[in-house]
């Protein structure tokens, strides 16, 4: 004989009984859990770390199940909520920070909050949660197209070290827990109508312990097999991609960067498809040996069929080209079109058509899916790519099959998101190509490869430099390293 579901009442009641109990519990744990020098105190301070690179300072940040508020300030934001479902921590956090806002409520039940951020936290929250899927359902309440959601979540491998640390005062006694997979996460959010952009592991040393904590918390547990061992799950997630509309539709500007490229400029102008309402090209010349800049001056002034725009580059290299037409671009949508024309012109509607529907926010080029054809790509380039992908995709904790591909389009406000920070990693990228994918991974923006049929060149010769180059993009590996993965 099968069972009757329960009464909507029932699940009501023990949604009830579950808030009132963690309550009772975290007024309890309080004064205890915030005014003595814990062990655990290591742990915090290395998420605050963590929490720290994800964040920028000055955003607008919410945090659920925040405690004491340690968290939320150590982010330094512009605009600080934390919601607890304790009012005694609460009160310990308003008087520690004056300057951030804290509200009394669940998790579960969010509509007391009508603004929209650009972060949500939900540190070490999704184990206590009653129901996941519709504390997660709630979140969307405060998200908008560009929000983040950032969780961290223990380790199921963790459970009797924690159990332990709790029984013996190591760590802060906890009522009963979830011990949710990353997978259980991935599929809980996607049921909540969010999307998980990246996951990787944190922390194997929740201790104090000198030199040997930054070993293993920094270096150790980013490298397999100890990954594997780590205390913490972390992710971040974004709203699932709504259907596009032909309300979205964008306008684009593409920034055709040419060095001694003459003889591709027509084949540019008649080939490159109009895109979104309006589209404009902005040829940038620097460098050029041959009549590069004459003959876009030309030609421009010679058609109608795409409103055109020609600049001379002051500094030199590609990046400082592109980063040259997208500060004099007037659109919403911003592509990069290399001039030598082994990606097609054509191929520019698949990349629109990807950022418009939102399957990604910076959307990637990549040349090493299809064949290519004869001479379009020499050997040892191609070893180098497929190198370097491997490496930045382990960086950038999301796949990049080709870093190299100078096809690239992201809309302008995130482009400019990326500006404002590029004195994280310094300005040392003559291409371009890595300013934009490191800036895009250190924001989280979700980056989407469209593989391409690669051409060959059918004017003049290339301008990378194997060998030196390639010693620039080591380089710029380790810096990224450095910056994005060993921090």
């Amino acid at each position: 004989m099968s069972s009757s579901p329960l009464p909507q009442s029932e699940i009501i009641h023990g949604l009830q009984n579950y808030r009132d109990e963690r309550s009772r519990h975290w007024d309890a744990q309080a004064q205890r859990t915030y005014t003595w020098d814990k062990p655990a105190q290591a742990y915090h301070k290395r998420l605050e770390e963590i929490y720290q690179l994800l964040v920028p300072k000055g955003a607008r940040v919410i945090e659920l199940g925040c405690g004491a508020g340690n968290l939320l300030a150590a982010l330094r934001p512009g605009y600080g909520v934390g919601v607890d479902i304790s009012s005694r921590m609460l009160e310990i956090a308003a008087a520690k920070y004056p300057n951030l806002t804290f509200v009394h409520a669940d998790a579960h039940d969010l509509s007391g909050i009508k603004e929209t951020v650009d972060f949500v936290v939900l540190s070490d929250l999704l184990n206590e949660l009653h129901d996941v899927q519709s504390a997660l359902n709630e979140v969307r309440r405060v998200c908008n197209q560009h929000t983040r959601i950032i969780f961290n979540f223990h380790s199921n491998l963790w459970f009797l070290p924690l159990q332990l640390a709790r029984n013996t005062g190591f760590a802060t006694q906890t009522l009963p827990q979830n011990w949710l997979t990353k997978e259980d996460v991935q599929n809980l959010c996607a049921l909540a109508n969010l999307e998980s952009i990246r996951s990787w592991e944190e922390i194997l040393l929740p201790l104090r312990v000198p030199v040997i904590g930054n070993l293993f918390n920094k270096f150790l547990c980013k490298v397999w097999p100890f990954n594997h061992l780590a205390l913490t799950h972390m992710m971040v997630a974004r709203l699932e991609p709504a259907a596009p509309t032909d309300s979205k539709k964008l306008p684009v500007s593409i920034v055709v960067p040419a060095r001694n490229e003459a003889g591709n400029i027509a084949a540019i102008l008649e080939r490159t498809p109009k895109l979104g309402p309006d589209t404009e090209l902005i040829f940038v010349e620097g460098g050029s040996t041959d009549k590069t800049y004459e003959t876009i001056h030309t030609l421009i002034n010679g058609q109608t069929r795409l409103p055109a725009r020609l600049f001379k580059q002051s500094g030199r290299g590609k990046g400082d080209a592109v980063r040259l037409g997208f500060a004099q671009a007037n659109n919403e949508v911003l592509m990069i079109l290399d001039a030598d024309l082994s990606v097609a012109p054509e191929d520019l509607t698949r990349f629109y058509d990807a950022l418009v529907a939102n399957k990604g926010e910076f959307i990637n080029g990549v040349r090493l899916v299809y064949p290519m054809q004869k001479k379009a790509m020499r050997f040892f380039n191609l070893l180098g790519n497929k190198f370097f992908s491997l490496g930045f995709s382990y960086v950038l904790g999301q796949p990049v099959k080709d870093t190299l591909c100078g096809t690239k389009v992201l809309r302008k406000i995130d482009y400019q998101r990326i500006a404002d920070n590029r004195a994280y990693f310094g300005d040392f990228d003559p291409f371009g190509d890595f300013d934009l994918l490191f800036g895009a991974a250190k924001l989280n923006l979700r980056i989407v490869d469209i593989p391409l049929r690669y051409q060959a060149r059918l004017y003049g010769e290339t301008n990378i430099s194997r060998w030196s180059d390639g010693l620039l993009l080591m380089k710029m590996l380790m810096i990224a390293i450095k910056k994005l993965k060993y921090v």
